[in-house]
């Protein structure tokens, strides 16, 4: 069975419980999605659904590849397309198939996959939250990152050293967020807390599985 759907990051808010507590929540747009491929163990060796993302705008200048892919769904070309995996023996799923927010219900599961905003280079400070050195003057260790490795042996930086760098822009699961509110109609999901990701950006959605 299909656990999982497409969507797009449409902001922050926050609502009201009916004991009165306030509640933080992410506003998805979670589908529609139809399903372009169904992929099986016989043929491909395991079990999933290529999922593409309904849009009001289509995908411009798409490849011929492309064209031919989604042309067998009898769908136009789509921006934004991903793979949910599917259980083994799962043969529900079939393509040409349409997926909606009515996948999930107020106070399910879910983890939200995204892209976490580029940052650019940054330094230690902002990258992994070195404390620095004292701020007065004389100090000349502000945002320094202090010793880094040995010097007599091995006389070399061991990998993994924590260091300034690029910062952001990957790939960030967000795990086991409240679902509060489904808005069947918009295809609207509201999940308690924050996602990755800029407002716009797309994300996959997933339910988490409740063990028995």
């Amino acid at each position: 069975m299909l656990n999982g759907i497409l969507g797009k990051k449409l902001g922050m808010s926050q609502i009201f419980r009916e004991d009165g507590e306030m509640v933080p929540v992410t506003v998805l747009q979670a589908g529609p999605c139809v399903v372009v491929q169904r992929k099986t163990a016989a043929k491909e060796g395991y079990e999933s659904a290529q999922l593409a993302f309904v849009e009001a705008r289509a995908k411009r200048h798409p490849t011929k590849p492309m064209q031919g892919h989604f042309a067998k769904a009898n769908v136009a070309p789509m921006r934004f397309i991903r793979e949910i995996r599917l259980e083994a023996g799962s043969d529900e799923t079939k393509q040409g198939d349409s997926v909606n927010v009515g996948l999930f219900q107020p106070k399910d599961r879910v983890n939200v996959i995204g892209v976490s905003k580029g940052r650019g280079f940054a330094g230690l400070v902002k990258r992994h939250h070195f404390g620095g050195g004292e701020g007065s003057h004389g100090s000349m260790f502000h945002r320094a990152p202090g010793s880094i490795g040995s010097s007599a042996f091995p006389s070399r930086v061991f990998k993994g050293m924590r260091a300034a760098g690029h910062m952001g822009d990957a790939r960030v699961t967000t795990k086991n967020l409240e679902v509060i509110r489904v808005d069947a109609e918009e295809n609207v999901l509201m999940v308690k807390g924050s996602v990755p990701g800029p407002t716009g950006g797309y994300l996959v959605i997933e339910k988490v599985k409740v063990a028995e």
